[in-house]
């Protein structure tokens, strides 16, 4: 595969009793890029989201990952070797504070049991690191805030701290614009341009304001498959994307 790709897809198809929601897609995400995957609604975005995470097995295909066939591997395994995913809906938990929420995310990264029976002292050996996340995200004045009273925008913030936690190589960000106003999505996107510092991002996003200055490639799906890729300036001028995409009124 190379150094220069982190993720290649080949022939990634998935059929679901006689239908086919993936069909024959083959990626090749750049080691420190931001691609984005776009396409209408029903275009297969989130089922290859959870291909290749292993939420889901291929019915046909290949996944490599950092040069390691990851296609019969399992959720958690693909996750260990530094491949996580969030999700369009916020996961974090709801009555506990956001320190409390990525200390919780840190021990899972440490790979010990999980210590809500132990002293606190335990726990606070995680909290140096814990507000620095905090702090990458813009989340200081929220450490003690319950995540239920967090706004949506800052419960989406720390969803992406807690995610970073596990110390991911690569993070597939599932819609993280999802249901936010334009403040909201601003800081997001400012948030999610800051983390791709030293790591790869793919994600799944509809806001093509945010596709066109935040991604490096962008790959468009539509019943299934590849119809195009490239920068956002290539794959906006294409007639077939238009038709299939950009013409039928998403956003």
């Amino acid at each position: 595969m190379g150094d220069d790709y982190v993720l290649v897809t080949e022939g990634l198809t998935k059929e679901f009793a006689g239908f086919t929601a993936v069909r024959d897609v083959s990626l090749r995400v750049k080691r420190g890029s931001i691609h984005a995957l776009i396409g209408p609604n029903g275009a297969g975005k989130t089922t290859c989201f959870n291909l290749l995470t292993k939420f889901l097995n291929p019915t046909r295909g290949r996944i490599v990952y950092k040069d390691r066939d990851i296609t019969a591997l399992k959720a958690a395994d693909v996750a260990r070797l530094g491949l996580v995913r969030s999700f369009q809906i916020s996961a974090v938990f709801p009555h506990l504070t956001a320190l409390e929420n990525v200390r919780i995310a840190l021990q899972r990264a440490r790979g010990d049991s999980f210590d809500f029976w132990r002293s606190k002292n335990v726990l606070k050996s995680l909290n140096n690191r814990a507000h620095q996340l905090l702090a990458d995200v813009g989340l200081t004045e929220f450490a003690r805030t319950a995540a239920v009273e967090m706004p949506y925008g800052r419960k989406r913030a720390l969803e992406i701290a807690t995610t970073l936690a596990l110390d991911p190589e690569m993070l597939l960000l599932d819609e993280p614009m999802a249901g936010m106003g334009h403040e909201d999505i601003d800081n997001v996107a400012k948030l999610v341009k800051r983390v791709s510092a030293n790591r790869t991002i793919l994600m799944v996003e509809h806001n093509l304001n945010v596709v066109a200055n935040l991604s490096d490639t962008i790959t468009v799906l539509t019943r299934g498959h590849v119809l195009a890729e490239g920068d956002y300036a290539t794959v906006s001028k294409n007639p077939e994307v238009q038709q299939a995409y950009l013409g039928a009124g998403h956003a």
